[in-house]
């Protein structure tokens, strides 16, 4: 049972939870479930305490619910789907991954695009670079969310050295929905990117890296993963793309 109207108590830690990760607006409390959402980030959050101490999370984001790999609840409340959590602990454990998916994932990235160049001229090509260095800045930023902050090859963490790596290329994409999408994207280390952007590696619907004949034994042997990358299904369709078109068998 979920504890309506919410305790004094609840509320503040609702308000810590929803403010320390990202989703400062509230939206006020309905049968319980106090809703947030965030400038930055797309769709609501909601959050309950149920009579027992068990925490609930709910939410609206359908590319959040399924990429988050956490077990729905069957309890009864707001959103798309809803999440228990024995402890609030283990609440704010999942709750920065909820920040990085719903401020990286489609469309999210576009929108934001779309925000900052409205009023931007494209009628030389000087000026449609200046656009296009903003979308590929909010391309990197929103990368770097969705994949916190390494690669997810070596784990290499030093953002200096991560590169924002465009499966199918900026120039191929057919139009900027494509261009911004992060499931377009690996966060790779310089070295990895250099062979992946030239054709030299690819990845198997595994995520196990793919070398081309055209590349030495001695730079194979400098390309070292620490485990395969995690795929889902639209990274594997921009991968095919990529297959078919980029890699130099």
């Amino acid at each position: 049972m979920i504890e309506t109207p919410q305790s004094f108590v609840t509320r503040q830690e609702c308000e810590k939870v929803s403010y320390q990760n990202g989703f400062r607006r509230p939206l006020g409390e309905t049968d319980g479930w106090q809703q947030y959402s965030s400038t930055t980030a797309q769709g609501s959050i909601w959050l309950a305490q149920e009579t027992s101490g068990a925490w609930l999370l709910a939410l609206d984001h359908a590319g959040v619910i399924a990429e988050i790999g956490i077990e729905v609840s069957n309890a009864a409340g707001p959103g798309l789907a809803r999440f228990r959590f024995a402890s609030l602990a283990k609440l704010y454990g999942v709750m920065p991954r909820i920040y990085e998916l719903s401020a990286s994932l489609p469309d999210a990235p576009l929108q934001e695009f779309l925000h900052r160049t409205k009023n931007l001229p494209t009628t030389t090509e000087a000026e449609r670079l200046v656009v296009q260095r903003v979308g590929q800045n909010i391309f990197r930023e929103r990368l770097i969310e969705y994949w916190r902050g390494r690669c997810p090859l070596t784990g290499i963490a030093d953002k200096p050295i991560l590169r924002a790596s465009h499966i199918k290329p900026w120039r191929d994409c057919d139009n900027d929905s494509e261009r911004l999408d992060v499931h377009n994207g690996l966060l790779l280390s310089a070295l990895w990117d250099a062979a992946f952007d030239s054709g030299l590696v690819t990845f198997d619907q595994n995520g196990v890296p793919v070398f081309s004949k055209l590349l030495s034994n001695l730079a194979q042997a400098q390309l070292r993963f620490e485990t395969p990358i995690k795929l889902n299904a639209k990274h594997q369709m921009f991968l095919g793309w990529h297959r078919n078109y980029v890699f130099k068998t």
